[in-house]
């Protein structure tokens, strides 16, 4: 009997996945298309994780990794955006998946509704494939060795200069509330999202969200016109990192997985990472009334930090935008999903979990003891790091 392919649901548990997996007759018909990679020969794996169908390939050439993408979330164009990125961070020695072409030079196929693309598997062991967001590291060296990867990305992406990407689903951008006017800024964002636009109850989520996270932007308002533009991943979680090793001082080889990538800030990216790693917010999902008691890893968050700083110094003003943004960063990406669930998927249901449960639920826990035991600590370090940075 066939074993069923799962994927990781938005409560954490395993489900069926939105997404048919990839077959090995639609691989040998891509294939055909990226000669360099040869012949398949097995699928060794597939990916459990929801908005897309990916598996590493058997090739006669080596392995590859392919991801198919429905058309209506990524065609040839929006891949072509994050893959002009990881080119450049590759020339600039970070270490990516190289992307293959076609003999015509592109990165990127379409096939009736699916767009897809191939890459090289990069150096490393993939040490978090099964673990999903919101789930911590394994050692605290991992997190340290995570700052430095995602500060040495920072200094690689400098001199990127392409503009934010263009409009589509599952994209963290920084629009609203990188805004002095975010109630402006909010409705410039579901006009041009319809399906958001016409639900209702997004639309007073989003109201709820805007009077919760008021104080983290007024924070944050006077800090953002020294927040830099600059093209970031905004989902590096331990999953999208390869490794040297399993063991607890093993460091990140390779990053992957640029599918969130946009136009926002250092501070944005960093945000994110925090949010990804140190705080488990699952635990909140399944027990929304259990608020302080959510694990907040700060071990983790200061040997990341520290592994950050140590690579890219962060300027006093990035060091005080760190905690209003890291209540802030996660918005943009919960309506983006709100958009693919209700645009794409047409499940109100799933929609309502990226509206109510993560974008409002996780406002009022940052507003709640639960996020003072992580944004006070983070305030407190911020003014010590100006002091510091004074006496230098």
């Amino acid at each position: 009997m066939t074993e069923t392919k799962r994927a990781h649901g938005l409560d954490g548990s395993l489900v069926e996945p939105d997404w048919p997996p990839l077959t090995l007759s639609e691989v040998r018909t891509v294939l055909d298309q990226f000669t360099a990679a040869g012949h398949p020969i097995a699928i060794l794996s597939t990916s459990p994780r929801p908005l897309s169908s990916a598996s590493v390939i058997k090739a006669d050439r080596g392995n590859v990794f392919i991801k198919r993408h429905a058309r209506a979330i990524r065609d040839i164009h929006g891949l072509a955006e994050e893959h002009r990125f990881m080119q450049h961070l590759y020339a600039n020695g970070i270490r990516v998946p190289i992307v293959l072409q076609t003999a015509n030079g592109d990165t990127s196929i379409q096939i009736s509704d699916w767009t897809y693309e191939v890459h090289e598997i990069p150096p490393g062991v993939d040490l978090y494939e099964d673990a999903i967001s919101w789930t911590p590291f394994l050692a605290q060296e991992h997190a340290r060795s995570a700052g430095e990867m995602l500060a040495r990305m920072h200094i690689a992406a400098g001199q990127f200069n392409a503009p934010r990407r263009k409009t589509q689903p599952l994209v963290a951008s920084f629009t609203i509330f990188g805004s002095q006017d975010p109630v402006n800024a909010l409705q410039q964002y579901l006009n041009a999202h319809p399906a958001l636009y016409d639900d209702a109850q997004t639309l007073g989520d989003c109201d709820r969200a805007l009077e919760l996270l008021a104080p983290f932007h007024n924070e944050l308002k006077p800090l953002i016109p020294s927040l830099c533009g600059l093209w970031t991943h905004n989902d590096l979680h331990a999953s999208n990192l390869f490794w040297s090793d399993t063991g607890p001082s093993a460091h990140s080889t390779a990053v992957i997985d640029f599918g969130l990538a946009d136009r926002t800030n250092a501070i944005h990216d960093l945000a994110h990472a925090i949010e990804r790693n140190i705080v488990e917010w699952l635990i909140l999902m399944n027990d929304p009334q259990c608020g302080d008691r959510v694990p907040v890893h700060l071990d983790h968050l200061w040997a990341m930090l520290d592994g950050y700083n140590h690579v890219r110094p962060l300027t006093a003003s990035e060091a005080a935008a760190l905690a209003p943004m890291l209540a802030l960063c996660h918005a943009e990406f919960a309506l983006s999903e709100a958009d693919y669930f209700l645009g794409v998927l047409h499940s109100p249901e799933k929609a309502r979990v990226a509206t109510c449960d993560y974008l409002v639920g996780h406002a009022q826990w940052f507003r709640g003891p639960g996020g003072h035991k992580l944004l006070n600590p983070l305030r407190r370090w911020a003014e010590s790091h100006e002091r510091q940075s004074v006496r230098a």
